[in-house]
């Protein structure tokens, strides 16, 4: 699964990056939470892409309840076209979901010790396969919401779980955000496969202060080895 991560980004950045606009405000985060506010890159019908504020933990638009949310952080490559809550957002909310890396944690003698998961350095913005939903409550509340799409580990990420977030190689950046609704879902899912491009994937052990979802400073990204 993916249940934090990190964008070491400005918005003007993910604006060059990703040849998007929007995301003015935006300043680097370093431990991004479930329920927590993180860009996401959209394609419209129209116009350039898009750079948009969704809050993670993806809301069906049929939902009752924006509680829903909280179980549906992560969609399975393997099942996101048969599942009820992925299956529309498949086929016609796709979106991307700009990170610089991911944690995951490695039990020690019963302690979690987390690992910051990146591509080459540090600072380099890589994109996950995300999905986004728009949800109204019947008081009128508009909640725009995204699901991270996680596969099988690949080998960096293996030793410590067995599941890893999608990560998409920029040359299919475009078939992802076409904003044509598909019928045939296919030719998508082949996209979501474990990271196996030319820069391979670097953990480090970091501070167990990443425990703590409240903290958001750069030293969530530090190696402990660098520590001072």
């Amino acid at each position: 699964m993916c249940g934090r991560f990190c964008l070491d980004s400005t918005g003007q950045t993910l604006q060059r990056i990703f040849k998007a606009e929007g995301g003015d405000g935006i300043v680097p985060r370093y431990n991004i939470a479930p329920g927590q506010q993180s860009p996401v890159v959209l394609q419209g019908r129209k116009g350039p892409r898009s750079i948009r504020m969704h809050k993670w933990g993806l809301v069906p638009h049929w939902a009752k309840d924006a509680k829903i949310g909280h179980r549906m952080i992560n969609a399975r490559a393997e099942t996101v076209a048969e599942k009820p809550s992925f299956r529309q957002p498949l086929k016609s909310g796709r979106c991307l979901v700009p990170a610089t890396g991911f944690y995951e944690w490695q039990a020690i003698d019963g302690a979690k010790q987390p690992w910051l998961f990146h591509l080459d350095r540090r600072e380099t913005v890589f994109a996950f396969a995300g999905l986004h939903e728009r949800w109204a409550s019947p008081e009128g509340e508009v909640l725009n919401t995204f699901t991270i799409i996680t596969t099988e580990a690949n080998e960096q990420v293996r030793p410590f779980h067995h599941r890893m977030p999608v990560i998409l190689p920029e040359m299919t950046w475009h078939a992802w955000l076409s904003p044509a609704a598909v019928t045939q879902v296919e030719p998508l899912i082949q996209l979501l496969q474990p990271w196996s491009g030319r820069t391979p994937i670097t953990g480090n052990r970091v501070s167990a202060r990443v425990n703590d979802p409240r903290l958001d400073q750069p030293e969530c990204m530090v190696p402990l080895q660098e520590e001072s």
